[in-house]
């Protein structure tokens, strides 16, 4: 399978803005943020980052607005770690699909002890 170039630098922008996030940033206001994806558009100078946080929606909010205050630092930085003819003009989407994914996995939890429960209790009658 091959890969498209769109896909390859949308990679290298993924590496590279996880590594300016971690490593680079002084921010006071960015939590623990993770660089979940990049959507790369066709002429690659558009790039949608989304990212997710640990925490609460303060700290969500904290880490979004440090990292808009960010976002010419770190095209700055891929501009010149990367090479390419147009550095893509970025936009930080906070990923909401940890968060669904949570609330399913407790929601499927909740339907497994509720069926636990009631075999159990079938069992318990059936004994009887």
């Amino acid at each position: 399978m091959q890969f498209k170039r769109k896909d390859r630098v949308g990679d290298q922008i993924k590496k590279e803005v996880s590594q300016i996030i971690q490593r680079e940033l002084k921010d006071p206001g960015i939590g623990f943020v993770t660089v979940t994806g990049v959507e790369l558009s066709a002429d690659l100078k558009n790039a949608r980052i989304f990212y997710s946080v640990l925490g609460d929606e303060q700290k969500r909010q904290k880490s979004d607005q440090a990292l808009n205050r960010a976002v010419f630092f770190i095209q700055h930085e891929i501009g010149r770690k990367m090479r390419l003819k147009y550095t893509p003009k970025i936009k930080f989407v906070y990923d909401h699909s940890l968060e669904k994914g949570a609330r399913i996995e407790k929601a499927l939890e909740k339907i497994r002890s509720t069926d636990n429960s009631l075999s159990n209790e079938k069992d318990k009658n059936n004994e009887s």
